[in-house]
């Protein structure tokens, strides 16, 4: 059997929310487990064409983000191969989905395109909320995706082992002031920070309707 090449992707804007279940998600994945050397964890972030040689590169896919499927919040949903690009541009929510049904896209008129393409989405519940965190609600639902993702994973030969112990929030994709437990910590009050978006912009927006 030929060994796979597995690039494990977590994408989305951690700025926004809800939006950066992907991302938090493929960090918490690399903090508590660990991988052999034909599989790559990685923050895509909201990178868009930047990730087509990544994902050109691989023969399985594994996507993590939050898809609005119009479901409840909170509801976790699976799609494969071919339908993966058909439900990342059915209901964006902001541009990274765009620049990634791209990628996608890319990658198939190419003909290097992954064998298979597993995205494993959940259904925002705050998305308006600049500087915030995951919702409880949707945080919860990270260990229910990474039994699905090691099921995957599994499925494609690919052995996962539990970190003992895991990493630190600080040694994980994500590092610095954007690790999860600095990220919240630090996040100003209202009364000194906007939490719609940046307040100049905003402001000159309302201005411009109001002339």
């Amino acid at each position: 059997m030929t060994t796979p090449s597995v690039l494990v992707l977590g994408i989305g804007n951690l700025l926004w929310a809800d939006e950066g279940f992907g991302v938090r998600t493929v960090d918490f994945f690399y903090r508590h487990y660990q991988f052999p050397p034909h599989v790559q964890l990685m923050d895509g972030g909201t990178q868009g064409l930047y990730l087509l040689s990544y994902i050109q590169a691989v023969t399985h896919l594994l996507i993590f983000d939050a898809v609005d499927y119009g479901l409840p919040a909170g509801t976790i949903k699976e799609v494969l191969n071919d339908e993966v690009p058909r439900f990342m541009g059915a209901k964006k929510m902001s541009l990274h989905q765009t620049g990634f049904q791209e990628v996608l896209a890319a990658a198939q008129l190419t003909n290097k395109y992954p064998q298979e393409v597993v995205l494993l989405g959940v259904q925002p519940l705050q998305l308006e909320d600049y500087g915030g965190s995951l919702t409880p609600l949707i945080k919860a639902q990270i260990p229910t995706v990474i039994e699905r993702a090691i099921y995957h994973l599994q499925r494609w030969g690919v052995t996962v082992d539990p970190r003992h112990p895991p990493l630190t929030n600080q040694a994980g994709l994500s590092e610095g002031a954007l690790a999860i437990e600095r990220y919240e910590a630090e996040r100003p009050t209202e009364a000194v920070a906007c939490r719609i978006g940046d307040a100049r912009i905003l402001n000159q927006h309302f201005n411009d309707e109001h002339e």
